[in-house]
């Protein structure tokens, strides 16, 4: 099948591999993969519409808090429909367009929530360091302000990123290594000269991951070196429980990342990228909305009055 866009692309679908060498766990893993994508979509909503409805909870850290729940669902649904489809159909195909707009928003979403990550580290900076400027300081103009600074700038970079894919040629195999329409695994197919492509890659991935990890640091740097001076217990018990659960957060999610920056793309290295980027896609989306909300009293106590409300005028 031919792609007409001039000589720059021939073929006009992919085969999406999987976990097709693994036959036996096709249902096995189709009912796990569901099962994780229902708790993800529920845990994820959960947390948008208690931060919604407690007044308690419409502070910067819930605002950004729900942002993060809704890039989780995004990034989610962007792969895990297409993941649970090739392990019940024969027709592992996708078309080119279709490739390459799931690679566009899943890496929209990722850079997204990466910065996401580092304004929320931005955030309990200002929360634990400057108690007493917190409301001025993080007022709602800035915090639209940043997560709109995130999702704009996670959009150039896929953008940039997808363009230079398409303009690639893919005259050979069409067959992916993969799931899911991921950046390595569409670039091996490519036949022409990828070096443009690679280069932008790696220039906003440096960048990125760099700049991320550096505000997060340097946030977190200024956390313990005010913890470290708190005289009383209860101040510094505070402080730090409310970090844990975004350390933990971005442990996992930038754990992963860098797990995946250091594998080799090879083919004895296929499993092992396709396992991380299943941790990637399906688990970290579920793991968050847990996460934030087994270590937040607030949130437990909305969740516990909203279930109670519903099982009291049901039983009414």
């Amino acid at each position: 099948m031919v792609l007409h866009k001039g000589n720059l692309s021939t073929v006009s679908t992919f085969i999406l591999l999987g976990f097709s060498e693994y036959p036996h766990l096709q249902a096995p893993l189709f009912l796990v993969f569901l099962l994780i994508y229902t708790v993800t979509l529920l845990g994820n909503l959960g947390i948008i519409v208690v931060t919604r409805i407690n007044p308690k909870l419409h502070t910067p850290m819930y605002f950004f808090l729900s942002h993060l729940s809704f890039l989780d669902m995004c990034y989610s649904s962007v792969f895990t429909p297409k993941l649970l489809a090739i392990l019940v159909v024969e027709d592992r195909t996708i078309s080119f367009e279709g490739c390459m707009t799931q690679f566009l928003f899943g890496c929209t979403f990722v850079i997204t929530e990466m910065f996401m990550l580092a304004v929320m580290a931005y955030d309990r900076f200002v929360a634990v360091c400057k108690p007493l400027l917190y409301t001025i300081a993080m007022s709602q103009r800035l915090c639209a302000l940043l997560v709109a600074g995130t999702y704009t700038w996670g959009g150039l970079c896929s953008l940039t990123l997808t363009y230079s894919l398409w303009e690639l040629s893919y005259c050979g195999s069409n067959v992916i290594h993969h799931f899911g329409c991921e950046y390595s695994a569409i670039l091996s197919l490519s036949c022409s000269d990828p070096s443009f492509s690679q280069m932008a890659c790696f220039i906003i991935s440096t960048f990125n991951e760099t700049c991320s990890l550096l505000i997060i640091l340097a946030s977190y740097v200024f956390i313990v070196v005010t913890i470290a001076q708190m005289p009383s217990k209860g101040g510094l018990r505070k402080a730090l429980s409310t970090c844990a659960s975004h350390l933990t957060a971005i442990c996992i999610f930038h754990g992963i990342i860098l797990l995946l920056y250091c594998v080799p793309n090879s083919k004895s290295s296929w499993l092992l990228i396709k396992v991380s980027t299943v941790l990637f896609t399906v688990m970290i989306p579920m793991l968050n909305p847990l996460i934030y909300s087994l270590r937040n009293k607030d949130v437990k106590e909305t969740v516990r009055r909203l279930i109670t409300s519903r099982l009291s005028s049901h039983s009414m």
